[in-house]
């Protein structure tokens, strides 16, 4: 009796002394997505449509680049396009021979033209509808060419490729561009959150759970993120394992780059073999979330059987 008393008071005061040095598990707001652009293509800048700190949607103009060429070869790909002279007297030329092959075959009919007159009055028929498509094919390779001109001209306009924040302007007007990007953009809503955690929590944590994300910055409440990712390896030099949240920030109250603190919520942690969390029975009365805590190991006497 004297011994498990001995072994009560030892455990609770082992408890007490977990829950004192233990801390919510440190953990990092990054980009969702961070993107250096550039041009598909060699020139000299124009013009520059954003600066640093802008709200940019995807597809949105951010630079333009010098297409003095390029405009041009799209004004004559235009003209190629809608020119329709050919293509009407093709087409008058058709009907016209359509018309005289009608007539001939009468005249045949009534024994007034030879076989052979007719032959030949058929065979420009045809000559003038092989003439006919030949132009309209004509017409549809002037339309491609002027798409393609305008797709040569639409590449001298630098693009955002995400919605998010321009972090940095590295060209200015004048300047050239080749492998260097222009701009770079990071997607801030939603946020990535990145934590670390003890490998006794990897049976614990799936896909689609909540977290509670407490950044590091003045003013900032708690915000509720959801696990997106667990990675499949844990980390044998410090007996750890990743996980990966998405953090909502429609209002664009949070910057990236904070750094945070994570708590998880209706999970109870293991209490056996190394690090495990562990919880107060005070602390689950007063709150029903858990956080996650890296406790120190707790010891169990050799008298304890289980």
């Amino acid at each position: 009796m004297k011994n498990s008393s001995w072994i009560l008071a030892a455990s609770l005061s082992i408890a007490a002394g977990a829950v004192s040095a233990a801390q919510p598990l440190g953990c990092l707001i990054e980009p969702q997505r961070v993107s250096e652009v550039g041009s598909q293509v060699i020139g000299v800048i124009a013009s520059t449509l954003v600066e640093r700190g802008d709200h940019v949607a995807a597809g949105q103009p951010l630079a333009t680049l010098r297409a003095d060429v390029e405009r041009q070869s799209v004004a004559v790909a235009q003209s190629k396009a809608s020119a329709i002279g050919e293509f009407k007297a093709a087409e008058a030329n058709a009907e016209l021979a359509r018309q005289k092959l009608v007539r001939a075959k009468d005249l045949a009919d009534q024994q007034f033209i030879s076989s052979q007159a007719l032959e030949q009055v058929r065979a420009e028929a045809m000559v003038a509808d092989q003439r006919l498509t030949q132009t309209r094919e004509q017409r549809q390779i002037f339309a491609r060419e002027y798409e393609l001109a305008q797709a040569q001209l639409g590449l001298r306009t630098i693009r955002s490729p995400i919605s998010g924040i321009v972090v940095e302007r590295y060209l200015s007007v004048g300047e050239r561009v080749e492998e260097k990007a222009v701009f770079r953009i990071a997607v801030v809503n939603p946020l990535r959150v990145e934590v670390v955690l003890p490998s006794s929590f990897y049976s614990l944590v799936r896909p689609g759970m909540n977290v509670t994300v407490t950044p590091d910055l003045a003013g900032a409440s708690p915000r509720l993120a959801r696990v997106t990712l667990v990675d499949r390896l844990i980390d044998g030099a410090s007996n750890t394992f990743r996980a990966r949240l998405e953090l909502p920030n429609a209002d664009y109250a949070l910057p990236a780059g904070l750094r945070c603190k994570a708590e998880l919520g209706n999970v109870a942690a293991p209490t056996r073999n190394a690090p495990a969390a562990f919880v107060s029975p005070a602390a689950a009365r007063s709150d029903n979330s858990l956080r996650l805590r890296m406790a120190p190991l707790l010891v169990t006497s050799p008298a304890v059987r289980p």
